[in-house]
């Protein structure tokens, strides 16, 4: 194989995991963001109530469970979550908060007394608890106040 072909079949192998995945380089892993809702609606007031109204989904798509023991959600200032004991089934979604409240299945919180994400724009990264990047969502401001990724 000359080292033309090789590039043209690994461009080609690229274009079709864009294809299937959306985009997202990191795909291979199950769990994924959803949406992520960086503008707390309203007025900014710094109430918990509206540090709760900024929150991150986190999806698994993938066919089985998985424990996100150990993993973080953090953004680009280096604000970082990190999970304690958690398993997302498969199928299911976790909306993080970023205020305080009382942990569930369906619900966790970061615990912060400031607003994490930035509404001009910011990156959301998600990471094993081995350090590896499993998903990724960046944005601009929009104006829309949240982000599906």
């Amino acid at each position: 194989m000359t080292v033309r072909s090789y590039l043209a079949a690994c461009v080609a192998a690229l274009c079709v995991a864009t294809t299937l995945f959306g985009g997202r380089a990191e795909a291979a892993s199950s769990i994924q963001f959803g949406r992520i809702q960086y503008d707390s609606p309203g007025s900014d007031t710094g109430s918990n109530a509206s540090l709760n109204a900024e929150w991150v989904v986190l999806k698994n798509v993938g066919s089985r469970a998985v424990s996100l023991r150990g993993w973080t959600v953090r953004d680009a200032q280096r604000h970082v979550y990190t999970f304690g004991t958690f398993t997302l089934n498969s199928g299911a979604s976790v909306t993080l908060h970023t205020g305080t409240g009382t942990n569930s299945s369906t619900h966790r919180y970061w615990g912060s007394r400031a607003y994490i994400w930035n509404n001009s724009g910011d990156t959301a990264t998600l990471k094993t608890a081995s350090g590896t990047t499993a998903d990724t969502c960046a944005w601009t401001s929009t104006g829309s106040g949240y982000k599906n990724c």
